[in-house]
């Protein structure tokens, strides 16, 4: 109930594709808020209520429903990102600059920015479908923002020139300015 105060995963579900139905939140996302919870499912009764785990144990049950009733890649992609992520997204405040950013990475927010705006719509959908949560703010969203601007801010290209040479080196001084960016804009988020 600390979590879920309808204390019901069905319910949730329906809640939070409800809401990403009231916003009109296009297949993508509405897929995902659907799909997120899947690995609820497997929650071994004796861990009950508790679902530690529960985001890794939904991406290959997410994989598995894709391919059974063959969903279309845009939405068996956001879906495991969904599955895999929702948990770090809702503690994104929490979570330290080198997480923030490989989460950033997996969402492929430097070439996919439109998908990583779905994952926190889904993510949003999936916060907001609680009973007595449904206009709260979700300032996760925000914040994320603020370290993918950052991250994308960095001129990956200036540094390639500059480095230029070993490919493993440029990839490096890449990452490295990317998470001095992130680390400089949620510092000043705090």
């Amino acid at each position: 109930a600390q979590h879920h105060p309808e204390v019901d995963t069905g319910l949730h579900i329906l809640l939070a594709v409800d809401y990403a139905a009231v916003h009109r939140y296009p297949l993508t996302v509405r897929f995902a808020v659907l799909t997120h919870d899947l690995g609820k499912a497997l929650t071994p009764p004796r861990y009950l209520p508790k679902h530690h785990g529960h985001e890794h144990r939904s991406i290959e049950l997410v994989e598995q429903l894709c391919e059974r009733v063959r969903v279309p890649g845009e939405c068996r992609d956001l879906a495991v990102l969904a599955a895999r992520y929702h948990g770090d997204v809702h503690r994104a405040q929490e979570l330290r600059p080198a997480t923030v950013l490989k989460l950033l990475s997996a969402a492929d927010v430097y070439r996919r920015p439109d998908r990583f705006e779905e994952l926190l719509a889904a993510c949003s959908c999936d916060f907001h479908g609680r009973s007595g949560l449904e206009t709260r703010a979700y300032p996760q969203a925000d914040w994320l923002r603020a370290a993918a601007a950052a991250a994308r801010g960095v001129d990956a290209g200036g540094i390639a020139q500059k480095v230029s040479g070993d490919p493993g080196r440029i990839a490096a001084a890449i990452e490295t300015a990317r998470l001095d960016a992130v680390s400089e804009a949620l510092a000043g988020m705090r």
